[in-house]
């Protein structure tokens, strides 16, 4: 597989579409500096991006969390996401739209930087590897935790809060795990790497309350599915130690959409039914075409 700076296909920068290899920041944009930036991950099936206008909304959402105001209408960033979509002939794919500061200031303040967007997609199929997601991924509990909301923008989708689950991955990985658990800064089960997770405890789906984390926008398409599935819910705090009781684990998100966890440390789960009419539900659900008004 090619670098991602050495593939065809075009991006959508600053509001017209570029070759691929011509989309590019100076290096001293305060973006990769400062983190000030923040991005979306969308996925397309049979040619809908699902849930766009909310990851769209979310961008901007999470922009202004950063002080930043992103140029482009919500309107303005679908239509993007459909042409770029469009430009390299995909009907299936993932689409990263990112916006960060440019390179008018270089320090801490920024107010007089330019707010750059570009929206890239390409193909990919799984975010695990098919046959390990069929068992269940293997997870490992790092020992980085999730800030608490009063020391991070923990409600944005923002760079600078995902260098700790880099790390907490490539440990992860390290050791001969997929992914890594993480707790939040009071010590309660978290969220994964990438993705929020939900437990089975007889028959009842339980989920962290995302106090301190990112609230998932599939994690909101599940527990919308479960409520239809007639599935009771419980969003609450939840201990390392309630893992035990737990028959079923799974993991969610726009890339890893509904992924089993076959463990957690020295934990063993065995996927099961109700992980796997809601991963049936998802899959149908960002499958079907929307209704035409």
């Amino acid at each position: 597989m090619p670098s991602f700076d050495q593939r065809d296909g075009y991006i959508w920068l600053d509001g017209q579409l570029v070759a691929w290899r011509e989309a590019q920041l100076h290096v001293l944009s305060h973006g990769l500096h400062y983190a000030s930036c923040v991005f979306e991950g969308n996925r397309a099936y049979n040619g809908e991006i699902f849930r766009l206008t909310d990851h769209s909304q979310r961008l901007i959402d999470s922009a202004m969390f950063l002080d930043m105001s992103i140029p482009y209408s919500r309107d303005e960033l679908d239509e993007a996401c459909q042409q770029v979509l469009r430009a390299n002939n995909l009907t299936d794919g993932y689409l990263r739209p990112v916006a960060w500061r440019g390179s008018e200031m270089m320090a801490v303040s920024a107010q007089d930087t330019t707010i750059h967007v570009a929206i890239a997609a390409w193909t990919w199929p799984s975010y695990f590897n098919p046959e390990i997601k069929t068992r269940g991924i293997r997870m490992q509990t790092s020992s980085w935790r999730r800030p608490a909301p009063d020391t991070s923008p923990t409600q944005a989708k923002w760079a600078g809060g995902y260098a700790i689950l880099t790390l907490a991955k490539h440990r992860a990985e390290k050791e001969g795990y997929q992914d890594a658990l993480t707790l939040d800064y009071r010590g309660n089960v978290a969220e994964a790497t990438g993705a929020n997770i939900f437990l089975i405890i007889d028959g009842v789906l339980h989920t962290p309350d995302p106090d301190s984390f990112l609230n998932g926008l599939t994690r909101q398409t599940i527990l919308t599915l479960a409520q239809e599935l007639q599935i009771p819910v419980r969003v609450r705090r939840i201990a390392p130690a309630e893992l035990a009781q737990a028959q079923e684990v799974f993991i969610v998100g726009t890339a890893a959409e509904v992924t089993p966890v076959g463990c957690i440390d020295d934990l063993t789960f065995t996927p099961g039914d109700i992980t796997k009419r809601l991963s049936e539900a998802y899959s149908d659900t960002v499958r079907s075409k929307p209704a035409k008004q």
